[in-house]
């Protein structure tokens, strides 16, 4: 009878010790933390150029289009709300479409055809959104007669906030540090507005 030979305690080391450098150097060269920041980024990009096309539909489409208030008479004090653009938003209405969101347009009733979307986008960093939030969009009026608006989101990886993609230098807006989309690209960011895109307290 032939008895197997296992591997010895030599051979398994030497696998197991392959085996960590092979890890160390694929986390060391693709780094997961910064693919899932990408990723998240690129859900940014998407959703805030998304609902700029659906704010400029809104406009031309809307027999007498409100597109909300200027922003210096907006509150971002509550961040306990899931929106930022303005305080006491409860959670279950941030989200939708009939004016009661973190954008203030009736999209649902003032368009022919209803609503371009079927929800208003949250920043895909969602922890503890109830609570703490990771971070904001926010929505800012340039003007209510020229109907000029701007889209505010903040980049978290690498490469789209200061890398070879940066989305957030370039963009033409006030900040240098956010990515900002819309008609109004030099209206200021509102005071009091930082811990919006960080989500660092309340």
């Amino acid at each position: 009878m032939k008895i197997k030979k296992g591997f010895t305690l030599l051979e398994l080391l030497i696998v197991i010790g392959i085996l960590a450098i092979l890890s160390t150097t694929i986390i060391l060269v693709i780094n997961p933390a910064q693919l899932l920041k990408k990723a998240r980024d690129s859900q940014r990009i998407s959703d805030l150029n998304t609902m700029k096309t659906a704010i400029a539909y809104y406009i031309t489409e809307a027999a007498d289009p409100d597109i909300g208030s200027l922003y210096s008479a907006q509150t971002y004090s509550d961040l306990a709300a899931v929106k930022c653009g303005a305080a006491g938003v409860a959670p279950a209405v941030a989200y939708t479409t009939d004016g009661d969101g973190w954008i203030p347009i009736d999209f649902d009733t003032e368009l022919t055809g209803g609503s371009p979307i079927g929800a208003l986008p949250g920043d895909p960093n969602k922890t503890a959104i109830n609570a703490n939030p990771g971070r904001y969009y926010v929505y800012l009026v340039g003007s209510t007669t020229d109907f000029t608006f701007k889209l505010v989101a903040n980049m978290e990886s690498t490469y789209y906030g200061s890398g070879a993609g940066s989305v957030e230098t370039g963009d033409g807006g006030t900040e240098a540090t956010l990515y900002e989309v819309g008609t109004s690209m030099t209206t200021a960011i509102a005071t009091g507005t930082a811990t919006c895109y960080t989500g660092t307290g309340e």
